[in-house]
Order: C-alpha cells, then structure tokens, then sequence
C-alpha cells in the first residue's frame, strides 16, 4: 500500500518540524463511553490543543515551507473558523501578510479568535464553499499563495502527527475514529496509523446534514451536493474538485459513517458532563457514532479524535438546558 503524495516519512518530518511549537495533547479513557460499547475507548483532545483544535498541526507545517517569495506576496485562506485561527498565527511568526476568509455564519468564539491576530478577516458568503471560492479568487487576483485547510501535502502531513502521538501511547489501538470534513485529517491519520500498524482501522463520521465525503465515497468520484444545517461547523462543505484527499480517503481508510444531528448534540452535552471536556459538533461526531453503533467498537481498545473545542458558550447552555441529557 503507497501514496505517492503523502508517506511516513512526511509525517515523521512534519512531527520534527511541529516540535515546540504545538503540543502534544493528552489521551485520556472515556469511563461512560468504554462501558457503552464494552471496550476500551479512548479520547484525543485536541480541544485542548493551540486554539483548541488540531488544525494548528497543518497549517503550521504547511507555512513552514512557504518560500520567500511566498511570504512577501503575502497568503490567503478560507475557513469554517479552526483553520483561520491557525493561518493567523502562523502569518504572525513569519511576520506575513495574511486574508482570511471565513462564512458569514462562523461561531462567535472562532471570529473572535481571528480578531486577536494581526491578519484581515474577511466575512463572506452564507456557507464554507462560497468563502472558499472568494479566498481563491483573491489569491488568483492578488497573487498570493492560497492555504486550502485540506488539499495540500504539508496540511496532511501535519495533521497525520496525531496518528504518530496516538500510536505511541497506546500500541495496542485497534480502530481510530476520526471527523471528517475535507479530508485533510483523516488522510494524514490514516497514513501514520496504518504504516505504523497495517491491521488498525480508521473510520471516518461526518453529519448525515453534510455527508460530502460519504456521498463521494459511494460515487467513486467527487459530488456537490444539497447541504443541510449542522451544528458541526467544522466538518460543513464540499471538497474542492481534484482533492488529494479524496484519494487517499479510498484508498487508506476502512469506511466512513453517517450520524444524526441530535446524537452529536447529546454527545456534546454528555462529553461536558461525563469527561468535563468542551467540545464543538465536529469534535463530537467520533462520540455520536459509537452511541449510534456501540456493538462493532465491542471489545476493543478504541481512540476517538476530539477535534476542537470552539463552541459559543450560550449555544452550549442551550443544548444542556433544552433537553435531558441522562444516558
């Protein structure tokens, strides 16, 4: 098994360039989730990551390679919030010109995270694609150099270090459930966890209110599809046209599963109250799946990706205040 993108050693690479400047987070268990499925399940918070989300892995590594002539033109991005926060601290220690472009309808606690940043923050459209297509048009009609959240070699590479951290704490890992939105995290987890150990599976969730990936997957190629509301930000959006990611999604991850809007807010509420950790809807998905589908995780040692954590404060008392969480 190859990709001729993407390797082991791009990802080792990328942990060697990443030392210090992120951190490795914690893998703790999950008591109600283990008893659940009647494994060993496991969670990696990257909530409690720089900017509480793993993006700062990929985005970092990606602005590490950036050229010269690169950083003086200047760089552009579009976002759902988790990856602008990211850009924006990288264009800070390089001292670059950054444009981030995010949807209109970005969570508060994310914009307020571009505030802080010595970057232009630039609010367009009603959902991630048509910031996307702004970013790239900017960077076409300014000639900056576009930093896409998923679709590059050094984003994948850098979010496929937290499939090395995970590997060397628990060895014994048997499934590694991971968000997927783009693609970017999944493929760089993939390639590290399976390299690493070829028997271990990685399964992806997405919402059934944004299932790109899914519905791609089923198609053999790309699709554009009708989107929905979803309360995981994060994960919202198509995939650009010619992606990387998707092929290494076909040919490196084991299956990709669906789960309902209100499982992922119950398992945003019932991570908070159980585990005490904060947890956006993307971050909650790998959780939803396994109170949807606990009998295949039976048995086994279980690591779920917690993604982010940038949720509005009063969206999150809204949803522990509107319904009874007990589980």
């Amino acid at each position: 098994m190859g990709f001729d993108l993407v390797d082991l050693q791009d990802i080792e690479d990328a942990r060697e360039s990443l030392r210090g400047l992120v951190k490795q987070t914690p893998l703790i268990r999950s008591g109600f989730l283990s008893d659940l499925c009647r494994g060993k399940v496991y969670l990696k918070l990257e909530n409690q990551q720089m900017t509480h989300s793993f993006k700062v892995r990929g985005a970092l590594n990606r602005m590490l390679h950036l050229s010269a002539e690169e950083k003086r033109r200047g760089i552009v991005t579009a976002s759902a919030g988790n990856h602008a926060q990211a850009v924006a601290i990288g264009a800070e220690m390089l001292k670059a010109k950054a444009k981030i472009v995010v949807p209109k309808s970005t969570p508060k606690v994310k914009v307020d995270g571009i505030k802080k940043r010595e970057v232009q923050l630039i609010l367009h459209g009603d959902i991630y694609d048509e910031a996307e297509q702004k970013a790239l048009d900017l960077a076409k009609r300014e000639g900056m150099a576009y930093i896409s959240p998923y679709n590059d070699r050094f984003i994948i590479a850098g979010q496929g270090t937290i499939g090395l951290e995970i590997l060397d704490e628990l060895p014994k890992v048997d499934t590694i459930v991971v968000p997927v939105g783009g693609g970017g995290l999944i493929s760089g987890v993939s390639i590290a966890a399976k390299t690493t150990k070829p028997s271990v599976q990685v399964i992806g969730v997405q919402s059934e209110a944004s299932p790109v990936m899914y519905e791609s997957l089923k198609a053999g190629r790309i699709v554009n599809i009708e989107l929905k509301e979803s309360i995981a930000d994060g994960l919202f959006g198509g995939i650009e046209q010619g992606s990387m990611t998707f092929r290494i999604v076909q040919e490196w991850v084991d299956n990709v599963f669906l789960v309902k809007e209100e499982t992922i807010k119950k398992a945003i509420c019932l991570l908070w109250k159980k585990e005490r950790q904060t947890v956006e809807g993307a971050g909650a998905t790998g959780a939803a799946l396994l109170m949807e589908r606990p009998q295949p995780f039976k048995g086994k040692e279980v690591v779920l990706v917690i993604t982010g954590g940038n949720i509005d404060e009063e969206l999150l008392q809204q949803l522990q205040a509107s319904r009874d969480w007990a589980y």
